[in-house]
């Protein structure tokens, strides 16, 4: 993410903070960043500091928000917005009595491919969302996928991306069932389930820490079906078909990616005086939060 700020017109990388300041140092000389900081109170009390980028692991999350958000800084938080619910309302509401932005680095709503697969009229109405995210992690409970302190667990890295994409497209579900396993330290190793609505339209959802999946989508509609080809959380390519159509192929502008997007908005929002993001609204953010919520405690 440093490397696409730098390189996005009117950004650049101020600085970098890390509990190791060694690697804060390193880092920022990658980046070309004037200074670095042993903890994230100090880079969020530097003055020439805009924006704050948190990429720490889950659990740490509102820690290092609400330190730039007391600062009067602008946040772009990577996914989950937090490890619990709990932390996320409390990030949200700082910032909204701040008048702060805040928003969730859920890079696979800025790509274009996907941008424009949700803003197309020819699927007439969507009935199927399906889509799955796993890989073999051999287990190591100090890994942060495999540890509970740091928010580990497959449903909170990989599973958003999957119930992303089929709250993205049929909004929230009326009902979630959601089976799965746990690995020797407590967190979700697998989850696979359904999303219901009701009338009838469905999703369903698959991530794991065990196996490797397809690693794909698809999208049905009554006019028009999407097929997107792995990696789907960030698409290169998807294909258009239907009974009434030659097959489509979209590709994807190497340069345009998902986390190019995600800069921009960050950059367009404070020139404009906002402070949440119509792309990726807060109130889904949290909505998205209680859904993982819910599958882990039908697992747990």
């Amino acid at each position: 993410m440093g490397a696409v700020i730098a390189a996005e017109p009117g950004m650049r990388v101020a600085a970098v903070g890390s509990r190791d300041l060694g690697r804060a140092k390193a880092m920022a000389a990658t980046l070309g960043a004037e200074s670095a900081y042993g903890s994230y109170a100090e880079l969020c009390a530097d003055p020439g500091i805009d924006a704050v980028y948190v990429a720490t692991p889950h659990a740490q999350h509102l820690e290092v928000a609400e330190a730039a958000i007391a600062a009067g800084k602008a946040v772009l938080c990577e996914k989950p917005l937090a490890a619990t619910m709990a932390d996320a309302e409390r990030m949200v509401r700082l910032a909204r009595e701040a008048g702060v932005f805040l928003m969730e680095a859920m890079w696979m709503r800025f790509n274009p491919l996907i941008q424009s697969l949700a803003a197309d009229p020819r699927f007439g109405e969507i009935r199927s969302v399906q889509a799955s995210f796993g890989f073999a992690l051999p287990y190591d409970p100090a890994h942060r996928l495999w540890a509970p302190e740091l928010g580990g667990g497959a449903l909170l890295d990989l599973g958003i991306y999957p119930l992303g994409l089929a709250q993205l497209l049929l909004g929230m579900p009326s009902g979630l069932t959601m089976t799965g396993s746990l690995a020797p330290s407590g967190v979700d190793a697998e989850a696979g389930g359904t999303l219901v609505y009701p009338d009838g339209r469905r999703a369903l959802v698959d991530c794991s820490l065990l196996a490797t999946y397809p690693n794909a989508a698809s999208v049905v509609g009554t006019g028009m079906r999407a097929d997107i080809e792995t990696p789907f959380w960030a698409p290169r390519r998807i294909v258009l078909s239907g009974p009434s159509m030659e097959p489509e192929v979209h590709e994807l502008d190497p340069a345009d990616n998902g986390y190019a997007g995600e800069i921009r908005e960050v950059r367009d929002a404070l020139a404009e005086g906002r402070t949440e993001s119509a792309i990726m609204p807060l109130d889904e953010s949290l909505a998205m939060m209680g859904l993982l919520a819910d599958a882990r405690r039908q697992i747990s």
